[in-house]
């Protein structure tokens, strides 16, 4: 029994002696983080990005707000000479109403599609261009994994995985260099 209990003891002490081991060999991995709305915001080349959006969908505006202007003349002609037109003149003034109001529908679906399509590959295209240096920014660092704070949810972080700022400095930089 004696002989039993020793090799139970030797056992449980080689068994512990090998988890104390392997949780010395893991280490805590080291995250850091990064702001991507941020990065749009403040590097050079994100805000070029947002003012060529907002450019772009001032100009859908602008050709929306014409149509809405050509609309609300129109319905105004219409109510307001109704009882002076001729049958005939108030049904060409109800096609040309209709046919502006199709207008005005499509070019706002259009314009709509049109900013979601450059939205997108503008946005694509700063992802590609960031990978990189975010990838680059954490070897250097020896960095385990890199989060977007926009996507992970997280409820506090401590501002010193924040690489944000590293990360547009680096950007603008590298575009720099581009030019």
């Amino acid at each position: 029994m004696r002989k039993t209990l020793t090799q139970a003891i030797g056992l449980l002490i080689l068994v512990m002696g090998i988890f104390v081991s392997l949780s010395m060999a893991q280490q805590t991995p080291k995250v850091g983080i990064v702001n991507s709305q941020d990065i749009l915001e403040k590097s050079s080349e994100g805000k070029k990005i947002i003012s060529r959006l907002q450019d772009a969908d001032k100009q859908n505006q602008a050709v929306i707000a014409k149509l809405d202007a050509d609309i609300q003349g129109l319905q105004t002609k219409l109510s307001t000479q109704r009882l002076t037109l001729t049958e005939e003149a108030v049904m060409q003034y109800t096609t040309d109403l209709d046919k502006k109001q199709t207008e005005r529908k499509r070019k706002a679906e259009d314009a709509y599609a049109s900013m979601q399509e450059m939205t997108n590959k503008q946005f694509k295209r700063l992802q590609d261009e960031l990978i990189p240096i975010i990838t680059q920014l954490g070897k250097e660092k020896g960095i385990d994994i890199i989060l977007d704070l926009q996507k992970c949810g997280a409820i506090y972080i401590n501002p010193l995985i924040d690489l944000t700022q590293d990360v547009i400095k680096r950007y603008d930089a590298s575009k720099a260099a581009g030019k």
